[in-house]
C-alpha cells in the first residue's frame, strides 16, 4: 500500500493492474468453500452442461473479490467508501483475469477528500467481464 494524498492524484491516474492466475478447477472449489457459494454451475461439470454450458466457470463474486484486492493492496481497506459493479461477461475456465482502476473524479464530502475509481476486469482477449465504481476516502 501507499501513502496517497490528494495532492498526488490526478485524474487520469491509473492504478497498477493486477493480473492473476488462470481460472482453474482448484481456484473454483477453493472459492467455494470460502464463500460458501456452492452453486452446481461453478463446480460440477456435468450440471453445467446440462444448463448449456460448455463447462464450469468462475462465481461473479470471485472477480470481484479480485477487484477489492486491486483496491486494497493501493489502499488501506478503512478508506474504502463505496465499491459496486456490474457484471457483463462470464469467466470462464483458463481466462486470466487482469483488474485495473482509473480514478475519474476527485471531490469532498463532509470534509473527507474523496477520489472515484472507475474499475474494471478483462479476461487475456481483452473482453471485459466487469464494470464497477469505487470511492476512496484521502
Amino acid at each position: 500500500m501507499n501513502a496517497i494524498s490528494l495532492a498526488t492524484i490526478h485524474i487520469g491516474d491509473e492504478l497498477p493492474p493486477l493480473t492473476l492466475p488462470a481460472i482453474n478447477r482448484t481456484t473454483l472449489a477453493l472459492f467455494a468453500g470460502a464463500s460458501g457459494d456452492h452453486n452446481a454451475i461453478h463446480i460440477d461439470t456435468d450440471y453445467a452442461r446440462k444448463a448449456g454450458m460448455p463447462d464450469v466457470f468462475a462465481h461473479g463474486m470471485l472477480s470481484m473479490a479480485y477487484l477489492g484486492r486491486l483496491l486494497t493492496q493501493w489502499v488501506d481497506q478503512r478508506q474504502l467508501r463505496e465499491f459496486g459493479v456490474r457484471f457483463l461477461g462470464i469467466t470462464h475456465l483458463g481466462h486470466q483475469v487482469t483488474c485495473t482502476g482509473k480514478v475519474v473524479d476527485k471531490f469532498e464530502v463532509d470534509g473527507e477528500r474523496r477520489i472515484r475509481l472507475h474499475i474494471q476486469t478483462t479476461s487475456q482477449y481483452g473482453d471485459i467481464k466487469i464494470l464497477g465504481d469505487a470511492v476512496i476516502a484521502l
